[in-house]
């Protein structure tokens, strides 16, 4: 059997047998709402369930696999009314996540007639917000044709009423015409339906702004970019909670009267752990943090008093706090080996429980084991680097080691669990996960010493990562391979660029290459607060100093390289891909191949369906085990 062929089957048994999972929660009163994955089927499954606990009462409201069989009709979000009858979701195809809105019968299935374009784009995506009657909606929109020029469709996104049962043309203008071009907009209604919060980030460097809409329907800005002020949500009796991260660069808990923003008081003050996220229930306020990658859970009453640490697996992951009521709430929980499920926390004691939402799995990982190192980077920076592999794994610098990163806008790169990772480590391999500055996993400065003019700090952290697995007899340069995709995929041209002796593979997707052109392209645009622009000097000095096209030498013994891109990628334009490829191409001395796949029927990796992410597995372990000499049969 072919190396591929082998590979793929393999890839295939291993995703199309993974278990049910539901995502994407929403609770409206007692129901709740969810995205349920249930493969071999390539979409996801919107759901109604009557209760998290039992599993029973589910009712399908829209199934995108019998909508369209080909799997290239994509959820990009969706947003149910307050009463829970009617469901707003926003469909997109291809991968484009150029999306409209359309409104279904929750207990049905049936589809109205409402159809609302433009509400939804990659660079700034978009959102919906229904008012308490369900009579219709708050939604993001972006300029229809005629109102702004070519090169300005994309920006300038404002917010818009639509009524339900009108055409979408008569829909009624209600904010936006002050937020700034590379606008990017978030809604939430309060649970009595009289206020709306609209959260508008400045591009994606982390800077927000926030207005407060009234009963009277008249909007107050409650806060400026340079508060610094990066979520704001309902609080209990009349007030709101933001998390604030002014002079607070891991945050702290902030609590404000509707009526007086001003008057904000401290509920809870900065720990030495981020808060990544936070929810209030009725009685309870739950703040879940990170700990340089792996997270905590902590449970204060909405005074912020009696904490209560909520008892999770070693090196864990949060991703998802879902108020259920009843002194209660769901925590999704992951991690390196374990993989995503729902548990119910009791908000009184901090215990978890299983629920009907849980991921049953058949596949083990109990003879693998993970290692939180150090790795120290050119200016001593301290670097945490998670080692996931098979107990009793020796240090014979002959382990096939993927290193993967990213490093940029904030994100922070948790414990997350991967069938795929299974493949890997039957092949004998390592995989290897770098917590980079340009995250946020330390908080707000650990994002800072990453972007902009201190970009080069993040390459170099994974370049001292490389090197701790080399040094350390984890493996050796002709066992290495990395990985890393948009932002990462900058992350590998940097260090295949500067470093390209040090490694054996590299395999890139969607990523930016051509620093002085990225802000030309409309989710460049969004990412100049980020990675700063060609316009300012200094800030153009320190991208051309890495910017990976413009720093490839003809002759260099390039490593083997596969560059993945997708065509109707709406945040990187797949040019970098094609560019980087032709010029790698052109200059590599080594014989190794340097390979472009480009998929027509798909864009930056969001939405794709199953098959589709099949086969590009199968073509990226493919080409690794190729070039680090792995059998597979």
């Amino acid at each position: 059997m072919r190396l591929r062929d082998a590979v793929e089957s393999r890839v295939k048994e291993l995703l199309e047998k993974q278990a049910v999972a539901y995502t994407s929660l929403v609770r409206r009163g007692p129901t709740i709402f969810a995205l349920k994955h249930r493969p071999p089927a390539n979409q996801p499954v919107l759901v109604r369930l009557a209760s998290p606990q039992s599993g029973e009462g589910e009712n399908v409201i829209l199934d995108l696999n019998a909508l369209d069989s080909t799997g290239r009709t994509a959820i990009d979000w969706y947003v149910p009314s307050a009463d829970g009858k009617l469901v707003a979701v926003c469909l997109s195809k291809g991968g484009s996540e150029d999306g409209s809105a359309h409104v279904f019968n929750a207990a049905t299935g049936e589809k109205l007639a409402d159809v609302v374009p433009r509400v939804q784009y990659p660079t700034g995506g978009g959102d919906l917000a229904w008012n308490k009657e369900g009579t219709g909606f708050f939604y993001t929109r972006y300029p229809h044709e005629g109102e702004r020029t070519a090169e300005d469709q994309n920006f300038y996104q404002q917010v818009y009423f639509h009524f339900l049962g009108t055409p979408a043309s008569q829909d009624v203008y209600a904010i936006g015409k002050e937020f700034p071009r590379i606008a990017e907009t978030r809604l939430e209604m309060s649970r009595d339906g009289r206020f709306l919060l609209a959260t508008v980030a400045n591009g994606d460097g982390g800077e927000f702004s926030h207005f407060l809409r009234g009963p009277d329907g008249r909007w107050t800005q409650l806060t400026r970019n340079e508060d610094r002020i990066k979520t704001i949500t309902f609080g209990p009796e009349g007030t709101l909670l933001a998390l604030s991260q002014a002079g607070a660069p891991r945050g702290k808990i902030l609590s404000f009267p509707l009526s007086r923003p001003t008057q904000a008081r401290v509920v809870i003050p900065e720990t030495t752990s981020t808060i990544d996220a936070f929810l209030v229930t009725d009685t309870k306020l739950v703040l879940a943090r990170n700990t340089g990658g792996p997270s905590s859970v902590t449970i204060y009453s909405t005074a912020g008093l009696d904490p209560k640490e909520v008892d999770l697996p070693p090196v864990s992951s949060v991703a998802g706090l879902v108020d259920i009521g009843s002194d209660a709430f769901l925590v999704g929980v992951q991690s390196y080996l374990e993989p995503f499920a729902w548990r119910r926390c009791d908000a009184a004691t901090g215990t978890l429980a299983p629920t009907s939402l849980g991921t049953q799995v058949d596949i083990s990982f109990g003879d693998a084991t993970v290692e939180r190192v150090i790795a120290v980077s050119k200016d001593g920076t301290k670097i945490p680097l998670n080692l996931i592999m098979k107990k009793g794994t020796a240090r014979n610098g002959h382990n096939p080691v993927l290193l993967r990163g990213y490093g940029g806008f904030g994100a922070i790169e948790s414990p997350s669990f991967s069938r795929i990772r299974r493949f890997w480590l039957d092949c004998g391999g390592i995989v290897a996960e770098a917590n980079l500055r340009g995250g946020g996993e330390f908080g707000d400065a650990w994002h800072e010493q990453g972007m902009l003019t201190h970009k080069q700090n993040v390459f170099d952290d994974f370049i001292a990562c490389s090197r701790y697995l080399i040094d350390s007899g984890y493996t050796s340069r002709e066992h290495l391979a990395i990985e890393g995709g948009s932002n990462g995929g900058l992350l590998m041209g940097a260090v295949l660029t500067q470093q390209p002796s040090l490694y054996r593979a590299v395999v890139s997707h969607v990523g930016i290459y051509d620093m002085l052109r990225m802000e030309l392209f409309p989710n460049g645009a969004f990412n100049i607060t980020e990675y700063g622009t060609v316009k300012n000097p200094e800030q153009f000095a320190a991208m051309y100093a890495y910017s990976p096209y413009h720093h490839v030498v003809r002759g260099t013994a390039y490593p083997a390289v596969f560059l993945l891109a997708g065509e109707n990628d709406g945040r990187v334009d797949p040019a970098n891909s094609r560019k980087m490829a032709a010029i790698l191409q052109d200059a590599t001395s080594s014989g190794l191949p340097v390979l472009l796949l480009q998929s027509s029927g798909s864009g930056h990796g969001i939405g794709s369906g199953l098959n589709a992410r099949i086969r590009e597995t199968a073509d990226v372990y493919a080409f690794l085990c190729d070039q680090l000499g792995i059998e597979v049969r």
